[in-house]
């Protein structure tokens, strides 16, 4: 790891990684999982012993529902209403996010339930403080 990611908090070295369209999560040296959102110890052990790596950014989306309105933080205003479900990454991480490419409607969302699991790929949103963690399905 580069001196200057050394120094930097688990935080900003994630949404650095958000900016650039990377998703960066941690992979413990001791009991060899992810810890995703990243941390400074391993969610599955607490071993401190952890690197950096980046994910595929692929996974599938296994459920999905629309937010409320209005929307949970003034910075999702703009795009609300608007779609976010738990998925599961190729790396075997559950993340929730926002979907994009699907319509915050009734139709829209039983069309992807009776889809079944869905092929996600990553697809950050650019807000004006931070990038948000966001998928689309593939293809």
């Amino acid at each position: 790891m580069p001196q200057a990611q050394a120094n930097d908090s688990a935080i900003k070295i994630y949404y650095d990684g958000l900016r650039q369209g990377v998703l960066k999560a941690r992979k413990c040296r001791s009991c060899d999982r992810h810890t995703f959102p990243p941390t400074t110890c391993c969610e599955h052990c607490g071993s401190w012993d952890l690197d950096w790596v980046e994910l595929t950014g692929r996974g599938t989306l296994l459920f999905a529902t629309h937010n409320i309105s209005p929307a949970c933080h003034p910075r999702f205003e703009p795009i609300a209403p608007y779609v976010y479900g738990h998925l599961r990454l190729d790396e075997g991480i559950t993340v929730q996010a926002i979907i994009r490419g699907i319509e915050a409607t009734p139709e829209a969302l039983r069309a992807v339930f009776e889809r079944g699991p869905v092929p996600v790929v990553a697809d950050i949103l650019v807000m004006d403080d931070l990038p948000v963690l966001a998928f689309r399905p593939a293809g």
